[in-house]
C-alpha cells in the first residue's frame, strides 16, 4: 500500500472533528462581538460629545483599561492555573456586563472611570483565560484552525456591530448610546450561560504534577523554559509593529501626514475587516502543516509592505489617492493578520503544560498589552515632530525583525510538531521509514 497524503482541511471537516465543547464556544462568538462592534468606534464620541467630559480627560479615561489589564494579567494567569480557566472567564464576563451597564448610565468622570477600570480588569484575564480554555477542550491538531475560525467570526461580529452602531447612534439622543452599551452588556450573557451550564464540566481546577502548587512557579521560571523567552520577544515585537500601530499610529499618520478624512479612515477599517472575513479560511487551508515560524516570517514581510503603503500617502496628501493607499495599507495588513492569529496562540499553547497554561497565556497577553501601552506615545511623538519617514522606516525594520526572530532564533528551539509540522499517516507500517523521510524533507521546504 502507499502512504496517504492528508487532504487540505476543509471547514466541513474541521466542524465535524471539533468536539461539542468547541462548537458551543464558536456558536456565541459573532453575537458577543457584535456587542463589541456596537460601542468600539464611539467611546470618544459618547464620553466627550454626549457626556460632556473634557477631551483630554477622555484620553486618560480610555487609557485606563489597557493599563489595568496589563497590571492584572500576571495575577490573572496565576488564578487561571489555580482555579481553572472557566471560573476566571465567568468572573470576567460578569465584570463586562457590570462595566457596560455602569458606562451606559455614567454621568460623571468618576463613574466612567469605575466602569472602565472594571472593563480593564476583565480584559486582563479574558485573553489568557480564553486561550487556556480552548487548549483544554480543542485537540492539538485542531487548535490552529480553531484560532483562525474564531478570529474570522470575531471580526465578522465587530463589522456587523460597527455598521449597526453607526446606523443607531445620534449625538443628540442620549438614549441611543445607552442602548448600544446595554446591548454590549447583554452580548456577554450567552457565553456566560454556556460556561455556567453546558460547559460547567470543562477547564476547572488543574491537576498539578507531583502535588506542585501553581503559586510556587514564578513567571521568571516560566520565561526561562525552552523557547518561551524567544516566543515572548516575538510576540512583543509583532504586537508593537502590528495591532498597536494599526489602532494608534496608522490613524495618526493618515490624518497628520496623508490628510485623510475620518470617513476615509472608516473605509480603511471596514476594508481590514472584510479582508479578514474573506481570506482567513482560505489562508488556514494553505498554512496547515507548514512551519509556523515560516508563516510568521511571511507575515512580517506582508506587514512591512502595508506600512510602506501608509508611508506613500505622504506623497499624495489630501487626495483620493491617499485615502486609497490607507485602505490598501489596512487591507494588506489584514492579510498578515490571517497569518499571525492562528500561529502564535497555537505555539504558546503547544509549549505550555496544562498546569502552567494560564501563566504561558498571561505572558503572551502581557507582551501584547505592553506594546499597546508603549506604541501610541512613540508614534505620536514621531508623527507630531515631522519624523514620519523615520516612523515608517522603524515599522518596516521591526516587521522584518519579526521574521529574523521567528526563523533564526525561535525555529531551532522548537520541535517540528510544536512548529506545526505533523507526520503523515501510512497504511502499511513497513512504509513508515519512507513516509518519515518524506515528512522531514517536506518540513524543510
Amino acid at each position: 500500500m502507499t502512504s496517504q497524503t492528508a487532504a487540505k482541511p476543509t471547514l466541513a471537516s474541521f466542524w465535524h472533528d471539533l468536539p461539542r465543547e468547541g462548537k458551543l464556544l464558536l456558536s456565541v462568538v459573532v453575537f458577543e462581538f457584535i456587542g463589541t462592534g456596537l460601542v468600539l468606534p464611539f467611546h470618544v464620541v459618547y464620553l466627550h460629545e454626549v457626556r460632556g467630559i473634557d477631551l483630554g480627560h477622555v484620553g486618560l479615561l480610555l487609557g485606563l483599561p489597557p493599563l489595568v489589564g496589563f497590571l492584572i494579567v500576571g495575577p490573572g494567569g496565576s488564578a487561571i492555573d489555580r482555579f481553572g480557566a472557566r471560573r476566571i472567564l465567568m468572573a470576567a464576563l460578569v465584570l463586562q456586563v457590570v462595566s457596560n451597564t455602569l458606562l451606559a448610565f455614567a454621568r460623571t468622570e468618576y463613574a466612567a472611570a469605575l466602569a472602565l477600570l472594571l472593563s480593564g480588569a476583565a480584559f486582563g484575564v479574558t485573553w489568557p483565560g480564553f486561550q487556556s480554555l480552548i487548549a483544554t477542550v480543542v485537540p492539538v491538531e485542531l487548535r490552529q484552525r480553531y484560532f483562525g475560525v474564531n478570529f474570522t467570526l470575531l471580526n465578522l461580529g465587530i463589522g456587523i456591530g460597527g455598521i449597526l452602531g453607526g446606523m443607531l447612534v445620534d449625538v443628540d439622543r442620549l438614549v441611543t448610546f445607552q442602548a448600544i452599551y446595554l446591548a454590549d452588556a447583554v452580548s456577554y450573557l450567552p457565553a456566560l450561560l454556556l460556561l455556567a451550564v453546558p460547559l460547567r464540566h470543562v477547564a476547572g481546577r488543574v491537576e498539578h504534577p507531583h502535588g506542585t502548587a501553581p503559586a510556587k512557579v514564578s513567571y521568571l521560571e516560566v520565561a526561562r523554559r525552552p523557547a518561551v523567552g524567544t516566543l515572548m520577544l516575538l510576540s512583543f515585537v509583532s504586537s508593537y509593529v502590528g495591532y498597536s500601530q494599526l489602532n494608534a499610529g496608522m490613524p495618526a499618520f493618515a490624518r497628520a501626514v496623508g490628510e485623510v478624512s475620518t470617513r476615509g479612515l472608516g473605509l480603511a477599517f471596514a476594508a481590514n475587516t472584510l479582508v479578514i472575513v474573506v481570506l482567513q479560511l482560505f489562508v488556514l487551508q494553505r498554512i496547515e502543516g507548514r512551519r509556523r515560524t515560516r508563516v510568521i516570517a511571511v507575515m512580517g514581510v506582508v506587514w512591512a509592505g502595508s506600512w510602506l503603503l501608509l508611508g506613500a500617502t505622504g506623497l499624495v496628501s489630501g487626495t483620493v489617492g491617499a485615502t486609497l493607499l490607507v485602505a490598501a495599507c489596512a487591507s494588506v495588513f489584514a492579510f498578515g493578520e490571517t497569518l499571525l492569529q492562528p500561529t502564535i496562540p497555537a505555539l504558546v499553547n503547544e509549549l505550555a503544560p496544562d498546569h502552567l497554561r494560564g501563566r504561558y497565556n498571561a505572558l503572551s497577553s502581557g507582551t501584547f498589552q505592553l506594546a499597546a501601552i508603549i506604541a501610541p506615545p512613540v508614534a505620536g511623538f514621531l508623527v507630531d515632530h515631522d519624523l514620519g519617514a523615520l516612523y515608517i522606516a522603524s515599522l518596516v525594520a521591526g516587521c522584518l525583525l519579526t521574521g529574523v526572530i521567528a526563523v533564526v532564533r525561535l525555529e531551532p528551539q522548537l520541535s517540528p510538531e510544536v512548529n506545526g509540522v505533523r507526520p503523515r499517516l501510512v497504511d502499511d507500517p513497513g512504509e513508515l521509514s519512507s513516509a518519515s523521510a518524506k515528512t522531514i524533507s517536506a518540513a524543510t521546504d
